[in-house]
């Protein structure tokens, strides 16, 4: 009996001091255990943990690592996120300012603004025309029929036809201020018109951004929900072999294939917004879109809010409205000009001509015109122009107000969004690492399978959320320069 107590001890002891190096330091974690200082580094686990793959070296730049201190020989196991952008390694793959650059060629809206601009210059050509002389030749040929009885003694005081040739000269002197205040608006309509354009390409700008990531996002997702796949069509054929050596039950084969079955629907779903957001992208660049690839590094951080504040009245669209209203302004003097006089000079030089006047080379016209009464049409138009002006006064100082107050909303959109995307990135890398070690405790009989299949779905939540919350971070990133007023046509990977 004493041998057997002593057999049964010394067998338990040696268990005892086996299982720190065989369990614990596959990812069991010891609150008593202190770590060493002395720390080793492994290699990280790519994609999800599994029987096959838990061994597949795998790094991107800027992971996060999560540290699991263990007994025994003490070392760190360091989990990072695996690539989430498969379409960088393509050679070929179209960029964000490739499309942005695609997007402005194709852009119906950026084209009619190009041509708003070349109306200006020929609204100022129209008005330069009022304060230059006009040139013109004229030829004019007249006959009539005399009366039989008198023909005889009016031909010889009127002839019946006459035929002249001249070249007319006419020189506006005075017409107001209307020439002068029609360049002047010319020329701030020109500065509005260039402005309008410009943030116009700036709002391409949002749109292409966010289709681009939105299409990237959506790729990510999608080889979440693969890897995923993969790793529970793994976990099936394990539980049918575990199942027929009588280790595991035929429900928790059926559990598995449920979620399963609701990873391919998500798939399927995914698939359909793949389509969408690409159909968008292509939408905007005007060609089938292929591999794609985020190039961009994003900064790790923002200056202060007052930095983008203090910007918003270089804005191009409050610019724009700020040269409507002086434009507006040159449109008062242009009405009213039509309340003073006008003074023309009207001159002809001939070269041929009959009659009375046959031996006159030239003569010329010295025409004031002073308006004294035209009803109310002039009074009405004036009024009409000095309300317009107070409109787009009130337009501009409207979009003063506002330029600040969408810098201050993108840029805490921006902020929270950084923020969400580094806490999720912890709970993805963390959410890692718990289903690695409930694979291998479970392999060692310490968990049961709904352990796994509870660690696998919080994987799969967690990254998927945290691939959100990534590219929905990278589109408020290009909402808040937009907002600034950051120019389209400058280099997308400046300082900013």
């Amino acid at each position: 009996m004493m041998k057997r107590i002593l057999a049964v001890t010394i067998i338990f002891a040696l268990i005892l001091s086996c299982r720190p190096a065989d369990v614990l330091s596959q990812g069991g974690v010891n609150p008593a255990a202190k770590p060493d200082k002395t720390v080793t580094e492994a290699k990280p686990v790519c994609a999800l943990p599994s029987a096959r793959a838990s061994q597949l070296p795998c790094t991107e730049k800027g992971a996060p690592e999560v540290s699991v201190y263990m007994t025994g020989p003490v070392k760190t196991e360091k989990f990072s996120a695996p690539p989430l952008y498969p379409e960088a390694q393509v050679t070929n793959a179209l960029t964000l300012p490739d499309c942005y650059r695609m997007a402005l060629i194709q852009s119906e809206i950026i084209a009619i603004n190009a041509d708003l601009i070349k109306e200006a210059d020929a609204h100022f050509m129209i008005a330069l025309s009022t304060i230059l002389p006009h040139v013109s030749f004229e030829s004019s040929d007249f006959q009539e029929a005399l009366p039989s009885q008198k023909g005889q003694a009016l031909s010889s005081l009127k002839p019946n036809k006459v035929s002249t040739r001249n070249f007319n000269f006419t020189q506006t002197l005075f017409s107001g201020f209307k020439a002068i205040a029609g360049m002047r608006g010319a020329k701030y309509e020109k500065n509005q018109r260039i402005d309008e354009k410009i943030r116009a390409e700036q709002l391409l700008l949002v749109d292409v951004s966010d289709a681009f990531y939105l299409l990237l996002e959506k790729r990510a997702d999608l080889n979440v929900l693969k890897r995923i796949r993969v790793v529970l069509d793994d976990r099936i054929k394990e539980l049918i072999a575990r199942e027929r050596l009588g280790r595991s039950r035929p429900s928790e084969i059926v559990y598995v294939k449920t979620q399963l079955y609701s990873v391919e629907a998500s798939i399927e779903l995914v698939k359909s917004q793949e389509v969408v957001a690409r159909q968008l992208l292509e939408f905007l660049v005007g060609q089938p879109v292929g591999p794609i690839a985020d190039t961009y590094q994003f900064p790790d951080k923002l200056k202060p809010e007052e930095y983008y504040v203090a910007q918003s009245l270089a804005r191009p669209d409050v610019q724009a409205t700020k040269f409507a209203w002086q434009l507006s302004k040159e449109n008062i003097l242009v009405v009213e000009s039509d309340f003073l006089p006008q003074v023309d000079v009207n001159g002809n030089y001939y070269t041929q001509r009959t009659g009375f006047y046959e031996t006159t080379d030239w003569d010329i016209e010295l025409k004031v015109s002073v308006p004294i009464f035209e009803g109310t049409e002039v009074l009405g138009n004036s009024n009409i122009a000095r309300l317009q002006a107070d409109e787009k006064m009130q337009a501009y100082h409207r979009a003063r107000r506002k330029a600040p107050y969408d810098i201050r909303n993108a840029y805490i959109g921006l902020t929270t969004a950084m923020a969400v995307r580094d806490v999720m990135r912890k709970a993805y890398t963390t959410a890692r690492t718990n289903a690695h070690m409930q694979i291998k405790d479970y392999d060692r009989r310490l968990v049961s399978n709904l352990d796994v299949l509870t660690a696998i779905q919080a994987l799969e939540n967690s990254e998927r959320d945290y691939v959100n919350a990534l590219y929905e971070a990278k589109r408020r990133y290009w909402q808040l320069r937009v907002a600034v007023g950051q120019s389209g046509t400058e280099s997308l990977n400046d300082a900013f």
